[in-house]
């Protein structure tokens, strides 16, 4: 294999990884998505989900985006606009905006921040402003979004997914 190929393929894996892993992203109430339809202005929009995950596009009504992927929402989109209204429809749903994890307890700048694929503890904490001066770095917890779990003494590297809530505990020490 020619090195150039090759080095030029690892360069931008990280760009494709990401990508398979947005189209993988279940949509919830709080995402920002866009969608564009390829030469229908009237058609493409940005769109923050309400509170069930739903909203209104036009000719198609009220569409549910809740608990699909990007992909699957992109694919109902085009099913729906394909015959009656367009021949062959190209259809991009991207997430603009997602919604927010929360850092709480003993971190500089607790609060919610919006969520980025590939999160995990660690960086959750250093996006809040890292540990106070009083953290435990043994004592986390973490409160999974999808399913109501509390995990105690969770590690740095462990995932982090939308909604999910941290919490750092204090030292004794």
């Amino acid at each position: 294999m020619n090195h150039r190929f090759l080095l030029l393929l690892l360069m931008f894996l990280p760009f494709f990884s990401g990508a398979a892993e947005t189209e993988q992203y279940v949509l919830d109430d709080g995402d920002r998505i866009s969608i564009k339809v390829y030469g229908e202005e009237d058609l493409s929009m940005d769109i923050l989900l309400s509170t069930r995950g739903r909203f209104d596009y036009p000719y198609l009504g009220r569409l549910e985006a809740a608990g699909k992927s990007v992909g699957q929402l992109q694919r109902i989109i085009e099913k729906g606009l394909r015959g009656d209204y367009l021949i062959d429809p190209k259809v991009t749903v991207n997430v603009i905006q997602f919604r927010k994890f929360y850092v709480n307890g003993e971190v500089n700048q607790p609060g919610g921040y919006d969520y980025q694929p590939g999160l995990t503890i660690g960086k959750a904490i250093a996006i809040a402003g890292g540990f106070t001066d009083r953290a435990s770095r043994k004592k986390i917890q973490k409160t999974e979004a999808k399913n109501g779990r509390t995990q105690k003494n969770v590690g740095l590297s462990q995932t982090v997914g939308p909604g999910d809530i941290i919490v750092v505990d204090q030292s004794f020490f």
